[in-house]
């Protein structure tokens, strides 16, 4: 692996630069939800961002620091929806130009976001990672800098900051429960907790039905599986180098849960807090109420990475 892996003071300098264009997340604790999980349990509201999805801290934090060629050559990524929306605000932000490969079938909410971003939206392969392959092909054809989803030390050192700020405010916290797709945000949660506290544990939760970030971090290898989870922002067939390196120093665990439970915990989430999360956003309250006996007592903060739910996939959350 030929990447730096972030650090603390990367983390810190990242908040910085994103500061004047982002507002710390409110982190909320919900009675109804401790007397369910039998933990103290503290949301952290992702879902509150300008994208609505943790992303854009990552993506604001890269194209900040892009040279003046590279801004004037513009962007190219691939995404299931939540990092190309962070990939089209920040390329806003700072005047240059996004493409943004997805793949068919992807969340109309989300692409039409990213359209309304001035961001061009590629339909590229049939999942996440076909998308992904030919996303940067096209950068290379049309000479543009490439933003990978996961390799990208400067995305997870954005990313790292949704941590900072809960334990900042909370440094009671024990667990930190995080969602993997690429395997950015608990990247960056690691680092973050690990540096402040190295008590703390993490917790990082996938889909069940694509786990190959999970077993990328179970067989210490890059792995692949079929992915065919409802929760496109965990929907990877392949894990990737530099997450799984900076999981495989730091993660405590790692564990799996299902689409039905996902959608479970979208409806508690929607019930006990008021709040709408898409399935990925759902799946940190999906593991905690999996590991309840465990954590039973324990001070947990969940990231809700994001609430961009398809109206679909609301529907099928809610039984309607």
């Amino acid at each position: 692996m030929d990447m730096p892996m972030p650090t603390l003071p990367d983390i810190l300098a990242a908040r910085k630069r994103i500061a004047p264009y982002l507002r710390p997340t409110p982190l909320f604790n919900y009675a109804a939800l401790d007397k369910l999980a039998g933990m103290t349990i503290w949301v952290k509201h992702e879902n509150h961002q300008p994208i609505g999805a943790f992303k854009v801290r990552g993506g604001v934090n890269l194209l900040a620091q892009l040279s003046d060629d590279e801004r004037r050559r513009g962007v190219v990524s691939a995404s299931t929806g939540n990092h190309g929306q962070s990939v089209a605000y920040a390329a806003r932000l700072f005047g240059t130009q996004a493409v943004i490969g997805v793949p068919r079938g992807a969340n109309p909410l989300k692409v039409e976001a990213m359209q309304n971003m001035g961001a061009e939206v590629l339909f590229l392969g049939k999942d996440f990672d076909e998308a992904r392959v030919a996303a940067e092909a096209v950068s290379k054809e049309r000479n543009m800098r490439f933003i990978h989803a996961a390799n990208e030390p400067a995305l997870i050192a954005g990313v790292g900051t949704h941590t900072l700020e809960v334990l900042e405010e909370r440094p009671e916290i024990e667990v930190v429960i995080v969602p993997v797709g690429g395997g950015s945000g608990a990247s960056g949660a690691c680092i973050a907790a690990k540096t402040i506290n190295p008590r703390i544990q993490v917790v990082g939760v996938q889909a069940a039905a694509a786990p190959a970030a999970y077993l990328s971090w179970k067989e210490n290898r890059l792995a692949e599986s079929d992915s065919t989870t409802f929760a496109e922002g965990l929907a990877t067939r392949v894990g990737f180098s530099l997450t799984q390196a900076i999981l495989r120093q730091y993660l405590d665990d790692f564990v799996l849960v299902s689409d039905d439970e996902m959608r479970q915990a979208m409806r508690l989430m929607l019930e006990k807090t008021r709040n709408l999360v898409e399935g990925a956003g759902a799946s940190p309250l999906a593991a905690a109420l999996q590991l309840k006996e465990r954590l039973a007592g324990k001070k947990v903060a969940l990231i809700v990475s994001g609430g961009n739910s398809s109206m679909e996939h609301l529907r099928q959350a809610l039984g309607w």
